[in-house]
């Protein structure tokens, strides 16, 4: 068990986006986030304390959760002198990137010296099987993107949230760094060996009551050419029932490559739903998620109203609005 409350590391992030994971615990787990750590340069800020190592762990805070989550994955070797001392100074480490904790021969030192713990959690602790495509009991429903990072995870635990509170059976199935962090279970799918990626949504989210809604993690998006197989397994071995489409309007470019442009909600639409339906031909398109955080209140209740009249769905910022609305439709199927 990784020990709370946590010690949100932000390193150099060079934007806010870059620091996803810092975010999501904050904004989802705000009883684990006591303060942040923040180098030199760093453009990121959780409206947290800024907190030196000995002031947190003074504090309580007893692990530092790397908040980063940069191209690639990988721990930088600006950071070991802040994460050798955090050992030192009695932290435990816990870390999402694919460049494992473990395998840095000084961190691994330094925790083995000290007694401290290292928490590489994008390693997968299950054998994973071949995806079958046999339909199984229960409910499921994926949020799919029009690009990376546009608040598919945001969606499911908004969801989930409100289901909940109403009284329905449903649970929030992590699929990525931060939803594992968060919840403390789940499958770090792109750390899965390509063959086992749909298998391990199909064992993620098993028979289940024919009232039960499994609530996805989306991760990647189908449009975007670095990430787009593991949405794909999501899309076959989820074998959703409902598919809520996600997306940021402000952006030019998908993340992280220039020469992209992203796609139209109604693409996305079509094109989910086509692939979706091999593996479910039940599955609809039921609502859509909008994220405004970089839209003024009057810009946001434009847009949302403009894309609800265009595409006939309920469209909603369920973080900043709620998400009544795409629970409501899902309860409509």
């Amino acid at each position: 068990m990784i020990e709370t409350p946590y010690l949100l590391f932000l390193g150099d992030a060079p934007d806010a986006l870059s620091a996803k994971v810092a975010q999501g615990i904050k904004d989802w787990r705000p009883e684990f986030a006591i303060g942040q750590y923040r180098m030199e340069g760093c453009k990121a800020d959780m409206k947290l304390p800024d907190m030196t190592l000995a002031d947190a762990y003074e504090a309580g805070a007893r692990t530092l959760v790397i908040g980063v989550a940069n191209r690639g994955g990988v721990i930088s070797e600006r950071w070991k002198d802040v994460l050798n001392r955090a050992l030192e100074q009695g932290f435990d480490i816990a870390s999402g990137l694919h460049n494992l904790l473990r395998d840095e021969h000084d961190l691994a030192e330094t925790a083995r010296r000290h007694g401290r713990k290292l928490h590489d959690v994008r390693v997968p602790s299950v054998q994973y099987p071949i995806a079958s495509g046999v339909k199984r009991t229960g409910k499921r429903c994926l949020a799919v993107g029009t690009d990376c990072s546009v608040g598919k995870m945001y969606t499911a635990l908004a969801m989930d949230k409100v289901m909940r509170a109403r009284g329905m059976k449903s649970t929030f199935r992590a699929t990525g760094q931060t939803g594992i962090l968060i919840t403390g279970e789940g499958v770090p799918l792109d750390a899965v060996i390509a063959d086992f990626m749909a298998g391990s949504i199909e064992w993620l989210t098993p028979d289940n009551d024919p009232d039960h809604w499994d609530l996805i993690e989306g991760q990647g998006s189908l449009f975007h050419v670095s990430y787009s197989g593991v949405t794909m397994a999501l899309v076959h071995g989820g074998q959703p029932d409902a598919l809520i489409l996600c997306h940021e309007p402000t952006r030019d470019h998908m993340r992280g490559l220039p020469g992209y442009e992203l796609p139209s909600l109604e693409a996305l639409r079509d094109t989910a739903l086509q692939l979706a339906r091999v593996a479910n031909p039940a599955c609809q398109v039921v609502g859509i998620s909008v994220n405004t955080q970089h839209m003024s209140a009057q810009e946001a209740d434009a847009y949302l109203a403009a894309t609800e009249a265009r595409m006939g769905l309920p469209a909603v910022d369920p973080f900043r609005h709620g998400a009544e609305l795409l629970v409501d439709a899902l309860a409509a199927i």
